[in-house]
C-alpha cells in the first residue's frame, strides 16, 4: 500500500469508526509527516481525499476538522429524484413541504425559466431531514401549464414519479451549476447548520424531452453531510 493509501485509510478509519469524531482536529500535515515518513505533498493529497469525500474541512489558519462519519453522495451525472437517491435509507428520511404557492415569473427568476414574463410559476420549499436533521432545503419552480396538478401531498412524495407517470411527461436533461454560497435567510431557518457560514447549492434548469423547460430547481445542502461525486472520461 502507498503511503498515500495508508495515511487516507488510517485516517477514514478513525473517523468512520469515530475515534476521531465530528469537530476534532485532525494531526497536522507536519505530524502527519513524521507519523509516516511522508512528504507534505502526500500527506496533502490524503487529506484533500478526506475534503472531497466530505469527510473533512480545512479552516484556513486553524487546521483540518472532522465533519461527518457517514457523507451522503450525490451523484453528479444523471437526473434522480431525491427518493431515487437515497431509496436505501427508508424511514431515515423525512419530507417537510414548508412553503407551497403560485407566483407569476417575474424579477431575477427570470433569468433561470425559458418562459414569457408573468407565466403562472409553483414554488415549493421542502426541507429533507436524513437521521433527524434537516440536510437540504430543496427550493422548486415548476411551470404551472407544463405541470398541471401539483399539490402539497404530491410534493411530500416524489414530484418526479408523478411527472413520468400520472402526466407521462419524459424528462430529457439538466443544466446544472454547484457552487458554495453564504448561507441565507431560508438556509438559517430551514437548515441545521451548526455555525455554518456557507452551503453547496446545486442549481438545476431542467428540460422535457421536446425541448421545454419544467423547472428550475435549488438544492441548498449543509456542508458536514455531503460529498459530490462524477465519472469523467477522455
Amino acid at each position: 500500500m502507498s503511503k498515500y493509501n495508508q495515511i487516507y485509510t488510517d485516517l477514514l478509519a478513525s473517523i468512520t469508526t469515530e475515534r476521531l469524531q465530528r469537530g476534532t482536529r485532525l494531526p497536522s500535515e507536519t505530524e502527519l509527516m513524521d507519523s509516516y515518513q511522508a512528504s507534505r505533498g502526500t500527506v496533502r493529497r490524503a487529506i484533500e481525499q478526506l475534503q472531497e469525500r466530505g469527510f473533512a474541512q480545512k479552516i484556513h489558519g486553524k487546521g483540518t476538522f472532522v465533519l461527518s462519519p457517514n457523507p451522503i453522495e450525490f451523484q453528479l451525472g444523471g437526473i434522480v429524484s431525491f427518493h431515487e437517491t437515497h431509496a436505501d435509507l427508508g424511514d431515515d428520511i423525512h419530507t417537510e413541504v414548508v412553503e407551497f404557492t403560485q407566483v407569476p415569473l417575474e424579477g431575477s427568476l427570470q433569468q433561470h425559466i425559458e418562459a414569457e414574463p408573468g407565466t403562472l410559476i409553483t414554488r415549493i420549499k421542502r426541507v429533507r431531514r436524513i437521521g433527524g436533521k434537516r440536510v437540504i432545503l430543496d427550493i422548486n419552480h415548476f411551470v404551472a401549464e407544463l405541470i398541471p396538478g401539483l399539490d402539497r401531498s404530491i410534493a411530500e412524495q416524489s414530484i418526479y414519479a408523478f411527472i413520468e407517470q400520472t402526466l407521462q411527461l419524459q424528462i430529457s436533461y439538466a443544466q446544472r451549476t454547484i457552487e458554495a454560497l453564504p448561507r441565507s435567510k431560508d438556509d438559517q431557518a430551514h437548515l441545521d447548520l451548526d455555525g455554518q457560514s456557507h452551503v453547496i447549492v446545486v442549481s438545476n434548469q431542467t428540460f422535457l424531452q421536446d425541448g421545454r423547460q419544467f423547472e428550475y430547481t435549488e438544492s441548498r445542502h449543509t456542508l458536514d453531510k455531503f460529498y459530490f461525486s462524477d465519472i469523467a472520461r477522455r
